[in-house]
């Protein structure tokens, strides 16, 4: 007989059990349901709802139930179609007829709701750490490679020569963002449902304030009905997490691109590469590739997440169901994701040579040749078409314009005298750039100062949410 079945006259067909439950997913959820649970029994002995017998005897059972559940004593069952009923079943088991109190001015509308809050607002804690080791790692490389000269690329073509270190605080950057966005969404998942009831609140005498503390909740959902049916904070994680797929990826991207023969900038070390059952020279940026395969994956769930939820009434509807599968997933698909990225950016070998080479045989200082004349007294645009026919000579002679001699450059203009050869360098490009957020030496090393800067403070948000939620 189910916990719900007193108004029905048939069992439930064993199609609709298997098509309806939803255990084998929302089991992952069976901390935070005991967890809730505690403090929902422990607010019914606070209010006098329920006995400090009955209440004491609940709560020990449920202790019972988690220590069975955990030590695999307990079978979750998916006749008891989801964690809540599974809980609530193993308690009646456990304490007799009074176990069925537990349920006493609640649903499983808000109880599903106040499970997922409690377990998002613990994930965040874990993804904002796995973010922040990811950034340390970019910031070893960075601080490594602090006159290490790269190609800078627009449209995958050489554009001007940038620092290493600049190119990596570029990603410390975009992961502070993400950073940001996961823990600011945390004063709107820490809001407590609890105490909407189905969703129209409850007759019992409770106290949603209390339970919302018991929890360590910042506070209540204000609207029952909203409380039981909003799941926007899944959205916007969702919308979140996706961000941070994109960042990965486009790193992961950089990273195969790089390590190929074509660049040979980099080279991954061997414990995050794989080889070829048939090719044995191959050496493959599998974990890079797979990261950047598994962001369509978590697209995925934000959109099938808002295709769910568009239609929906007021308040609760089996649709959302619908909601865990995609949270859960998204969650461990990135957390395996930063566990990998921060060991193996860290491990990287640079290669700084090659690099350098490739930034000496390209034409990226010509728009510094360009700037020369201008100070010398040409406009930019007169300064852009030398700079620009010099280029062609030199494409035409199958050499690069620090090949040429100054009678040469002469030739284009008259205003180029010998002093430009020392601004042509890469060296000289680079830390031509001195201005706030540029590729100068001296710019970079402010970023990552400001970076550090930012690094302790995360640390100590996550140190406080830790603490506070007492995970």
């Amino acid at each position: 007989m189910k916990l719900w079945g007193g108004r029905f006259t048939k069992p439930t067909n064993e199609l609709v059990e298997t098509y309806t439950a939803s255990i084998s997913f929302d089991q992952k959820m069976v901390k935070q349901d005991i967890q809730g649970s505690l403090a929902h029994v422990d607010m019914l002995k606070h209010c006098g709802i329920l006995s400090a017998k009955d209440a004491d005897q609940i709560a020990a059972g449920l202790e019972k139930v988690a220590e069975a559940i955990q030590s695999g004593e307990a079978a979750l069952s998916e006749t008891d179609e989801d964690i809540h009923m599974n809980v609530e079943k193993l308690l009646i088991d456990e304490v007799g007829a009074v176990g069925g109190k537990l349920h006493t001015g609640r649903s499983r509308n808000d109880q599903v709701a106040l499970d997922m809050r409690l377990y998002l607002r613990e994930e965040l804690c874990t993804l904002v750490q796995g973010l922040l080791q990811v950034q340390q790692a970019l910031l070893t490389q960075a601080e490594a490679n602090l006159d290490t000269v790269l190609p800078g690329y627009t449209h995958l073509q050489r554009a001007q020569p940038v620092l290493f270190a600049h190119h990596m605080m570029a990603y410390v950057f975009m992961l502070q963002r993400d950073i940001e966005r996961l823990t600011d969404s945390w004063k709107r998942v820490n809001q407590s449902p609890l105490g909407a009831g189905a969703l129209a609140g409850t007759t019992f005498p409770i106290d949603r304030q209390f339970v919302a503390e018991q929890l360590h909740f910042d506070g209540i959902c204000a609207n029952s009905l909203d409380a039981v049916s909003d799941r926007d904070f899944v959205v916007e994680f969702l919308s979140a997490a996706s961000l941070i797929a994109v960042h990965l990826s486009r790193l992961s991207e950089e990273l195969i691109i790089w390590s190929s023969a074509e660049f040979n900038f980099i080279e991954l070390d061997d414990a995050f590469c794989t080889g070829s059952s048939m090719m044995p020279q191959k050496k493959n940026p599998d974990v890079a590739e797979l990261v950047r395969g598994k962001s369509g994956r978590i697209f995925g769930h934000l959109i099938g997440m808002l295709t769910t939820l568009k239609g929906l009434p007021l308040a609760y509807n089996k649709d959302m169901q619908e909601d865990k599968e995609g949270m859960f997933d998204t969650v461990d698909t990135l957390k395996g994701a930063l566990a990998l990225f921060a060991p193996m950016m860290e491990t990287m070998t640079v290669k700084k040579d090659q690099m350098y080479q490739a930034v000496r045989h390209d034409f990226s200082n010509a728009t510094d040749l360009a700037d020369y004349l201008v100070g010398k007294g040409l406009t930019f645009r007169e300064s852009h078409a030398v700079s620009g026919k010099i280029v062609q000579s030199c494409i035409q002679r199958g050499i690069y314009i620090l090949d040429t001699t100054l009678e040469e450059l002469q030739e284009f203009s008259p205003c180029i005298e010998a002093d430009v050869f020392k601004v042509l360098t890469p060296e000289a490009v680079v830390n031509a750039r001195d201005v706030a957020g540029g590729t100068a030496k001296k710019r970079v090393e402010e970023q990552l100062a400001g970076a550090k800067q930012l690094f302790d403070e995360t640390a100590s948000w996550i140190d406080e949410k830790i603490q506070q939620i007492g995970s």
